[in-house]
Order: structure tokens, then sequence, then C-alpha cells
């Protein structure tokens, strides 16, 4: 029912165009300030943290600030014999996923040992803190013993057939869980990473839930070592949703890296250089970071020993590597694929703070365009470069983050927001009637998802804000935790840091006791075992064009008695036709033939393409050495 009031004598479409009028201009003029630093980036920061209040499961507490949201999940793992009331919902859907929570909290975590001093400066560390311990509250109850750990509530096959408020929620809550017989050294890795990085927040303020966190998390890591396995080989459901696809290795290094950082016990230390050829750290170089693949992580954590694929993560982001840089829109933002794009932007842009503080003077070495090298503030540049696009500074003028700017998603693909909160309507709604009354509703959402960061536009700048285009319009954890690191940096200036707070620990081991990783890791011009060779081997005239027929060949140089290339990973750009002899990976490129599981040293193989174009630029993205 619409009200009337103050306009009397002026027509409806009137009010509209004015309406209209003012947005358009608002937003202009956003995206002027935004080009200029005009970003309120300390708001920016407080909305960030806000969003893991309408994201929480369990009984809220009096300091809930989302008053939309009430208690949920509250029998969770009570058919399993064991409390696992709490953690979070990982984005519109009311499943907890524990990969996706895990690495959410590993990097609120990070954020606040890198920026908390700038976040208490905003007024938000308490709230950050409050987040962090709202995950780590929950990791400490699923984890009842030292080798079982509850990997995941609910599954998302029954919860996306349904429709509902998480009060009202009727869908499966089926516990899945980690145990000798069920390994899972991915999430179980992931989990310590988290426990050992968040008992670096509480040391000094909380030290005896410092110490809860970091047993937890040293047998978590122990227990992952021991019984090796991929998670979803373990727990089949949460495969078609949070596939492990990079494998176990990456979080191993991860946890024993967060480990050293807050123990300083020289066996996590160890571990790291004795593992990193085994578990793929010197053989990955990956322009990704995000809750699958942690290599960057590793990488930039260890930077010193690990300098030369640190380099290549951020040349690779800058567009300055000789092969495999990260595509960008026309509007410049990174982009990856179409799905949830900006959890790649939001990571990638806070690793090229952190790496840019570290650096102090020193210069990113890249191999593209003729030796071409980046300083810290030109890393630090790009990073606030993807932020503002994120608020607003981009082609649409819209606001990637839900409740900042003029112009901002209205109709967030999210259970919770989209129904009539339970407070103001406390009516049941079942899986049905969501679907049927809340989900395909014209207009915006009925509760505002303050502070959440959604997928994203696409490959062209584009954005349909409408709640089905989940692609586009669903926000989860893990696209806020990474953000509000570089929000807390940003709002206290963007000027050079003296020192960067990067792995002080990690760093000081690696030189102190003269650590050093296997092939090279921290000298530029150390080249991969693995070397691969192209060359035409025919060309033919059809339809007016010249077709070329090129052949590769991946040869292992080790030497005779060496180690075995496993699981090795290719990257090929500008192709422009197809392959034969390799297979596409379910993500980061293409593997060999399932019958060439390995090369041993002096070994080859080979795989062809056919276009009709010069060369197509072909490279290793990542392999272990065992």
């Amino acid at each position: 029912m619409a009200r009337g009031g103050g306009a009397a004598g002026v027509s409806m479409a009137h009010l509209l165009g004015i309406a209209l009028v003012v947005l358009v201009v608002a937003a202009m003029a956003q995206v002027a300030r935004g080009g200029g630093g005009g970003h309120d980036y300390r708001m920016a920061l407080s909305k960030s943290i806000l969003y893991f209040e309408a994201q929480r499961s369990g009984v809220l507490p009096g300091s809930q600030r989302i008053a939309w949201r009430a208690n949920s999940g509250l029998t969770d793992g009570k058919a399993n014999g064991v409390d696992l009331v709490g953690g979070y919902y990982d984005a519109g859907d009311n499943v907890k996923f524990g990969l996706p929570m895990a690495f959410t909290v590993t990097m609120m975590a990070w954020s606040v040992i890198e920026y908390g001093e700038e976040m208490a400066a905003a007024g938000e560390l308490d709230h950050a803190v409050e987040a962090i311990k709202w995950g780590t509250d929950y990791f400490a109850k699923a984890h009842p013993e030292p080798n079982v750990l509850y990997a995941e509530v609910g599954d998302g096959d029954s919860d996306h057939n349904c429709w509902q408020r998480p009060e009202d929620m009727t869908t499966s809550r089926q516990a899945y869980r980690l145990d000798p017989q069920n390994p899972g050294s991915d999430l179980a890795g992931e989990t310590a990473a988290a426990m050992a990085a968040a008992s670096l927040v509480f040391r000094s303020s909380n030290p005896g839930y410092a110490n809860q966190l970091l047993q937890h998390s040293k047998q978590l890591f122990d227990f992952a070592d021991k019984y090796r396995g991929r998670y979803d080989n373990s727990i089949t459901v949460a495969r078609n949703y949070y596939g492990s696809f990079s494998g176990y290795g990456d979080e191993l290094l991860w946890a024993s890296a967060w480990l050293y950082q807050a123990t300083d016990d020289r066996r996590y230390l160890d571990y790291l250089a004795n593992n990193a050829d085994a578990l793929g750290g010197t053989g990955w170089s990956i322009n990704q970071f995000g809750w699958d693949v942690k290599y960057p992580g590793v990488q930039i954590l260890a930077a010193k020993g690990y300098r030369r694929k640190a380099d290549f993560f951020a040349c690779s982001c800058l567009g300055k590597d000789a092969a495999d840089n990260v595509g960008r829109t026309p509007g410049g933002m990174l982009y990856h694929q179409r799905w949830n794009n900006i959890q790649f932007v939001t990571s990638a842009s806070f690793l090229l703070a952190v790496y840019s503080d570290h650096l102090a003077g020193a210069a990113v070495r890249c191999s593209g365009g003729g030796g071409a090298a980046a300083g810290a503030a030109e890393l630090l540049a790009f990073a606030k470069s993807q932020v503002d696009y994120i608020l607003g500074s981009n082609p649409r003028g819209t606001s990637y983050m839900v409740g900042y700017g003029a112009v901002y998603p209205r109709q967030a693909h999210h259970r919770g927001s989209s129904i009539a909160s339970i407070r103001a309507s406390p009516s049941f709604v079942s899986c049905r009637e969501g679907y049927a009354s809340w989900y395909g509703r014209r207009g915006g959402n009925p509760n505002l998802l303050d502070g959440a960061v959604v997928g994203g536009p696409d490959e062209h700048d584009d954005f349909a804000d409408e709640r089905n285009n989940y692609e586009q319009t669903e926000a989860a954890t893990y696209n806020n935790a990474p953000l509000m690191g570089i929000l807390a940096r940003l709002a206290a200036g963007h000027g050079a840091r003296t020192r960067g707070r990067l792995g002080q620990s990690l760093q000081h081991g690696i030189a102190a006791n003269h650590t050093s990783l296997p092939h090279g890791a921290n000298h530029q011009h150390i080249a991969s075992p693995v070397e691969i060779e192209q060359k035409a081997t025919a060309s033919w005239r059809k339809d007016g064009r010249t077709y070329h027929r090129y052949a590769v060949t991946v040869s292992n140089r080790s030497p005779a008695g060496g180690k075995t290339v496993e699981e090795l990973h290719i990257g090929i750009g500008k192709l422009y036709g197809p392959v034969w002899g390799l297979e596409k990976a379910a993500r980061y490129g293409y593997v060999l033939p399932s019958w060439i599981p390995s090369l041993p040293a002096g070994e080859s193989a080979a795989f062809v393409y056919v276009h009709a174009a010069p060369l197509a630029d072909v490279w290793v993205t990542g392999y272990k050495l065992v």
C-alpha cells in the first residue's frame, strides 16, 4: 500500500524520475570519488565484519547486531551424540561446510594478525575477534577426539531443494565425520591452520584459550599427516559443492607454516622444508588463492623460502608474467571464472597488500616484459584498485558490497535475507512455500544482508541483480574474510609501512636456521625440473586459413635416480583448437592421461594440438616431486 504525504499535485512518475536521477548522480559521484581514493574504507570494514553475524548458526548472543536473525541449528550433532551447535553457514544456504568455514577463520585471523592495529584504530578489532571466536568455538566442539573431526552438518543436495529461513530448517542435519578410516587431510589441515592462526590472535588477551586452540591445532595436524586422504573421498556429499581439487598437500604445508608461526617449534619448520617437494610447495605456481588451493598463501607467508613462487603470484596478478597472467575485465577487475569470481579478487588483494608491506623497499621480480619489476607501492596500488572496483569504482557504478554505496545488490541469493524475518513474521515457512512465495518474489530482499560481498560481475563487467542468479548474487564468508584485512589496511592510509608483520616468526626461522627449500624455490634463476618443448610438425591450408600441428614434449629433467613428478598440471593459453594427449582437469588446467600417472626422472610424455595460430602458451601449473 502506497503512503502519501508532502507530494500533493505531483505525479508518481515524476517522483520516480527524480529518484532515478538522484541514484544515477550518486552512483556517478561514487565512481569519481573511488577513482581518487574517496571510498569510506572504515565504513566498508565495519560492514564486512558485520556480515558474519548474518551467517551465524546456533544460539545468538545478546550482542547480536543483525536483528532479523534468530537462533537456529539447535539440535546439530544430537543424533551423533555430540554438540555441534554454532559455527557459520557458508553462503546463501543453511549448510555448515567445514572446508570453507575453516579457510574463512584462517583468513579472518590472518587479517587481524596483520592489520589488527588498524582495525583497533577503526573501532572494529573487538568485532573481528568475536567473529573469529564464533568459528573457533565451533571447531573445538567439532574436534572431540584427537583423530576425529566433524566436517559438515547438513548436505547441499537436500538443502538446495529447499528455500527456508535457517530458523525454520526441516532439511537434513546429519553430521559427517572424519576419522582414521575416513581421512580428510585437507580439511583437518585447514582446521589446524585456522586454530593455529587464531591462537596468535588470542595469545595476549586470552592465553588460556589460545593454548586450547593450539592443542587442537597440533592434534589435527598430526591426524591430517598420519592418515592421509582427500576429505571429499570420505564425505562424498561435499564433492559437488566444495570438492578438494588441489588435494591435501597445500593444506599440510599451510598448517605447518601456521603452527611454526604459533609455536616456534623447529619441527614444523623442518616439515615445511622437508616436504616442500613432495607436497607441491616448490612445484605449484598458481595465481588463484582460496578455500581449495592454499599454495600462494604458503608461498607468501613463507616468502623467504618461496620467494620465486611469491613473486610469480604477484606478477601474474599485475599482468607482468611472461605467460600465465590473470585475466581482467574491461573495467579492470581480476577475472578467473563466472561463479563467484570476487572470492579470488578479495583473496588476491589481501595477499598483494600483505606482500607489499613485507617487501619494505625491495622489488618483485617478474618474467614478462624483459625482466619487468614491481615495487611495493605498485602492489598496494593494484590491490587498492581491486577493492575500489568492488566498492563501486567500476563501469556500472555498482557496489558489490550489500549496503555500501548508492547502488548495490538488492536481491542477494540468500535464504534468510530473502524471507521475512521470523521476528516480524513468526509463521513457519516450509520448503515449498519459500520457493513459491519468496524465491521468485520481485523486489529487494526484506532483510538487508549488510556487508555481504556477492559473487560479482562477469568477464564483461555485466551484472544482473536477480535472486536466481546465484553465480553473481550469492555472497560467501570466504569473500569477506580476506577483504576485512585489506580494508583495515586502506582505512589507515595508503602509504608504505615501515615493516609488514607477514610471517615474522617464520621468516626469522628460515633465516636463523639457514633453512632452504629444495630446487631453489628461493632463487629466480633456478629452473623447474619439468621442462616443456614445443615445435610445429605440420601445416596446411583450409578455408583460406593456415593450420598448424604442434607437438609438445613434457620431460622430467631430474638426474637419473632422482625424484618422480606426480600430479602434473599443465596450463595452456592462447589455444584455439583441440588438444590430444591430455585430459581436462576438474580445475587448474590439464593433466596427463590416466595411464601416465607420473613421470620418473629422465622420462617424457607428449601431446599435440592444432589451430590456425602461432605457438600457444604452455606452462607448468603445478606438480609434486616424490
